[in-house]
């Protein structure tokens, strides 16, 4: 039976397939992630920011369960407040995911951190999407992103891509007797068909450049001015001064005297 809700499809098979392999991931990758303020973007309903030891942690999301109820593309937050921000499976599945990626590099602090977690259409989850009987139902309705597309949106907003990873290289079975014959995958895909996973990971930091103003040695020029000009008065002084001679004033002889 189709499933065109999101909250239904993460309590079936194929959502409690994938939701724990996330949930595992954003455990260790948010441990040891410190700084003041963290922020979850959508999916209220589960916190990947409970391994984080920030003593601020909240979500936002447009529906409701979130501490905060905004946009991802408008976010009612300071300018470089916040030390971590996540976004599980919420550019896919909007309108402007370029507006999303500017709202986050405006919140970041500086050297600020973004996990981003999203389907991959180079995948055998990307090729289900494509057939039309599914293609209403969540999550394949969402329009996947390919990883190297984002790592250049990131790029270009200044972050620096630290990390991507990729899981569930198993196909998007439903049946979960399906899911555990081709369990084999999982341990296999890192290594042998890496970029195909079904859902990929991505950490970025966000960079700002500075501009270092390099100053002269003022003190130093005022002193080789102030001394120059010194030294160069005694040293004329010394060439320059010779003995004068008296002048002699001959009146010549009157009278053939």
């Amino acid at each position: 039976m189709p499933i065109k809700n999101k909250a239904e499809w993460f309590e079936a098979c194929l959502g409690q397939y994938l939701l724990e392999r996330e949930q595992n991931y954003f455990d260790k990758a948010v441990a040891d992630v410190f700084g003041y303020n963290a922020i979850q973007i959508g999916f209220p309903p589960y916190d990947f920011l409970r391994a984080n030891r920030m003593p601020l942690q909240f979500c936002a999301a447009e529906e409701e369960g979130g501490a905060v109820r905004a946009a991802p593309d408008f976010l009612p937050i300071e300018n470089n407040s916040i030390d971590l921000v996540l976004l599980p499976h919420v550019l896919e599945f909007s309108s402007n995911p370029h507006q999303i990626l500017r709202e986050v590099q405006r919140v970041l602090m500086p050297e600020g951190l973004v996990m981003v977690c999203g389907f991959n259409p180079r995948s055998l989850w990307g090729v289900r999407g494509l057939f039309g009987s599914v293609k209403e139902d969540f999550p394949w309705r969402g329009n996947f992103i390919a990883l190297p597309r984002l790592k250049d949106w990131l790029t270009l907003l200044d972050f620096e891509i630290t990390e991507d990873r990729l899981c569930c290289y198993a196909p998007p079975f439903s049946q979960e007797k399906w899911l555990k014959r081709f369990n084999f995958m999982e341990a296999a895909g890192d290594r042998w068909w890496r970029f195909s996973g079904g859902v990929y990971f991505l950490t970025a930091v966000k960079r700002v450049h500075g501009m270092r103003v390099i100053k002269p040695e003022w003190k130093e020029v005022r002193a080789r001015r102030s001394v120059a000009p010194v030294a160069q008065k005694v040293k004329g002084a010394s060439t320059e001064k010779r003995p004068r001679r008296a002048a002699r004033c001959e009146t010549p002889a009157k009278g053939g005297e």
